[in-house]
This record gives C-alpha cells, sequence and structure tokens, in this order.
C-alpha cells in the first residue's frame, strides 16, 4: 500500500487545485487589477491616442494644459474702416508678457484670429484647382507673388558652405523692398493710394529677415495681418475668401518655399522637431478645414505615399506632409514627432480645431514671436491705462460699481473717445480678495 501513500508520507488525500495570483517560479503577479472606472465627474476622453506620444516630444505640461483649455476660435466678420482715414507707418509695440496679455484680450486679436477662421471655413470641403470668384484685386495678388518668384530666378544664390543663410537673399529682399510700394498701388483705388504707408511694411515683413536670412510662424503671421488690412480696407471680401486661401496663399505658399530652398533661410524661432513645422502653421489649418468630411481620406492617410503622391497637388495639409518629407531625413516619427501625433486624430474636424486653439497660444501669445508684429490705424493696439478703483465685492456675485463711478471712470477713459462704450470694460467679472482696490 506504500504506492498509495502521498509524497508527503501522509495518508490524507491530497487538497484540491487552487489557482495562486503568484509565480510559482519568480512569486510575481500573474494577474493585474482591472483598471478603475470613469466617474461623472471624470468621463472617459473621446478620444485616446492608437500609440503613444513621441519619446522626444519634451513635456511641457503647462503650454499643454493651456492649449487643451482654450476654446476654439469663432469665425468673425471684418469690420470696414471708413473715411475720414488715419494710415500711419506700423509700429512694433510688443515686448513683455503683460504686453501679449493685453492684446490677446483685446478686440483686434479676436477679430484677427477670427479672419483666419473664416478664411479657413471658406475652403471647406474645397479642393485647390476647384473654381472659385476670381476678383481683380486677388489676380493682380497672385499676379505680385507671381513676379517676386521671377525675382528669385534672376538673382541666383551665391557659392557658400554655410548650412543656412545665402547672402543673394538679401539681394532678392531689397529688390522685394524697392518695389513694395508700386506693388500696392496696382490694385489699390485712387482714394486709398495713401494707405501704401501701412500696407507696405506688412507686406515686406512677410518674407522673411534681410538681416538674419531667416523666416518664420511670425512673418507668416505678418502676410495675414496684409490679407487682414485689405478686408478693413474693404479691398477684399468674404467672396474672395476661397480664392485667397486657394490661389493667393498657395502662390505665397510656393514663393516661400522657393526661398527656403534656394537661399535656404534659416528657421526663425524653430522648436526643431518638437514644433508643427519649421516654417509654416496657417496652411495646416487651411489643409485640415480642406478635408473635413472626406470621404476617403483621414488623418493617418499621410503615411501612404501614394494618397500624398497622387492628392498633395489638391489639398494644402498632404502637400505640406509631403514637402516634410522631401526636406527632412529619416523616420517621419522622428524628425516630426507633433505631425506623426496629429496623425492618430480620428477626424479631420478635430485637427483643424486643434490646431487652430494651438495657433492661438504658441504663435499669437508668444513674445518671441509677436514683438515683430505691427500695429497702426488698420490693426489697433489700445493704449493702456492705469486706473486705480474702489470696489465693492458682493459674495458669488463679483464686482460693483456705482453709477456715478462708473460714469467718472468712462470720462476719463481713453479708450472710450470712439470705439470703446465703457460698458464693455466692466463685462468681465474680475475676482478680488478682501475688497481691496484693483489696477485695471
Amino acid at each position: 500500500m506504500e504506492a498509495d501513500r502521498t509524497p508527503h508520507g501522509s495518508n490524507e488525500p491530497p487538497p484540491p487545485h487552487s489557482h495562486s495570483a503568484a509565480c510559482v517560479n519568480c512569486g510575481g503577479a500573474t494577474s493585474y487589477p482591472p483598471p478603475p472606472s470613469w466617474s461623472e465627474t471624470s468621463p472617459p476622453p473621446v478620444y485616446r491616442p492608437i500609440r503613444a506620444p513621441a519619446i522626444n516630444l519634451p513635456p511641457n505640461h503647462n503650454v499643454q494644459q493651456t492649449i487643451i483649455m482654450t476654446p476654439v476660435p469663432q469665425a468673425e466678420k471684418v469690420p470696414i474702416v471708413s473715411p475720414p482715414y488715419h494710415f500711419q507707418t506700423p509700429t512694433k509695440i510688443i515686448h513683455s508678457d503683460d504686453d501679449i496679455r493685453r492684446f490677446r484680450d483685446s478686440a483686434t486679436s479676436k477679430n484677427y484670429l477670427g479672419f483666419v477662421v473664416s478664411l479657413s471655413e471658406s475652403i471647406r470641403g474645397h479642393k485647390l484647382s476647384d473654381p472659385c470668384h476670381m476678383s481683380p484685386v486677388t489676380t493682380s495678388i497672385v499676379n505680385i507673388l507671381q513676379t517676386l518668384t521671377q525675382f528669385v530666378e534672376e538673382i541666383p544664390p551665391l557659392p557658400q558652405s554655410a548650412r543656412y543663410g545665402n547672402l543673394a537673399y538679401r539681394d532678392w529682399h531689397s529688390r522685394m523692398t524697392e518695389n513694395a510700394d508700386s506693388f500696392m498701388l496696382q490694385f489699390l483705388p485712387p482714394d486709398l493710394n495713401s494707405a501704401t504707408v501701412e500696407l507696405t511694411p506688412y507686406f515686406s515683413d512677410s518674407f522673411g529677415n534681410s538681416s538674419r536670412i531667416d523666416y518664420g510662424t511670425g512673418h507668416e503671421t505678418n502676410f495675414a495681418a496684409w490679407l487682414y488690412c485689405l478686408a478693413r480696407l474693404g479691398i477684399i471680401n468674404e467672396e474672395d475668401y476661397q480664392a485667397v486661401v486657394s490661389r493667393v496663399f498657395v502662390k505665397y505658399l510656393e514663393l516661400m518655399r522657393k526661398l527656403q530652398l534656394v537661399y535656404s533661410l534659416e528657421p526663425a524661432g524653430s522648436h526643431g522637431v518638437w514644433g508643427l513645422d519649421d516654417y509654416h502653421f496657417l496652411p495646416f489649418i487651411f489643409g485640415a478645414s480642406q478635408l473635413i468630411d472626406h470621404k476617403y481620406m483621414k488623418p493617418k492617410s499621410i503615411h501612404n505615399e501614394d494618397i500624398l503622391e497622387n492628392f498633395a497637388k489638391e489639398y494644402m495639409y498632404l502637400q505640406c506632409i509631403a514637402f516634410v518629407k522631401k526636406v527632412k531625413k529619416g523616420l517621419f516619427a522622428e524628425h516630426s514627432p507633433m505631425l506623426d501625433d496629429i496623425s492618430g486624430v480620428p477626424n479631420w474636424k478635430k485637427v483643424n480645431s486643434g490646431l487652430l486653439k494651438m495657433y492661438k497660444v504658441e504663435v499669437m501669445e508668444k513674445v518671441p514671436i509677436m514683438q515683430h508684429f505691427l500695429f497702426g490705424s488698420l490693426i489697433k493696439w489700445n493704449r493702456s491705462f492705469s486706473l486705480v478703483l474702489p470696489l465693492l465685492v458682493v459674495p458669488q456675485v463679483g464686482l460693483l460699481l456705482s453709477q456715478s463711478l462708473f460714469n467718472s471712470f468712462r470720462n476719463q477713459n481713453p479708450l472710450s473717445q470712439g470705439g470703446c462704450s465703457g460698458i464693455t470694460c466692466f463685462q468681465k467679472i474680475i475676482q478680488v480678495e478682501g475688497g481691496r482696490s484693483y489696477q485695471l
């Protein structure tokens, strides 16, 4: 009966078999607890990335959180200025974060951004070759950009060993600047000829910096600001917006890529692999809008070489991706991790809205970029004022001012003269502590 005994020498039957949560070899866990359930106050996100973010993307949670919390900019109509005109040479005003905050909260900033959104919406669902209204003004602007492209052919790059900054660009830039006023007069009506003093600086600063021989999103923003000024003058209107994107901006993009390649323009303020692109931002916004609700092409389609080859000429976003892949070597996920991550977004509408928010935060709210932005009579800078007022704070309400105090403030406020009604200055609830005075 020895054979019936257990290995332990006991006559007792062995215990029933059971599964253990520990590995018999190393003692480690063999199962994991279920994932936490989502609470009602913190629902699951609509979109979860299909892959982890690029490993070389620096963690900048403050900027990321700011972009996430920023509302999607909305389209706005551009108010047309009326005579008498007071054109002036535009100047640089932004120098600090305080200036950025003042500009960010201004009606000027919101309206300019609303103009960009309107341009984006005008090209939605359209191919670049789709027929559109071409006014004499837009035709003239396209011809001007073609002339500038011809200047590149006439001014070849100089032989040099430096990677960036061919000195021949300064000759091209000088010729462009010399002809800028005459370019403006080609499409300005006689009663607006005096506007060249304000339009020319925006135009001349749209193609890069001749001293540093560089180009970046700040120069691109100046070109968009120049178009915005034309809209303020009523020279281009909403009927022209599709042509402004599909004809004018495409021609501008073609010129800038030629300048970048021929004269080796250095990226101005580039974030390297951590940025969206070395030179441009707006064509990605417009291009994403083109592809919204496209039946076949999705954001992940940028990885399909056949799609890029066959459709880059019709869709600006694909054109941008194809150009990046042409000028940069190596794995796309390594040299352009942000564009690679965006390709995992489920649809183009989310791409477009996300890029608009990113443009607001990463371009229009950055001192190194906006310190070169120009302000004049068409793009106004609301002069700041400093006035300390006693505040009566009411719990759960915010700010309460007596009618007499409000009238006194309005009479002293220079902004209320021509444009600001005074009352809009107090429509925002101000949170203060202890009923202290607050400097506006």
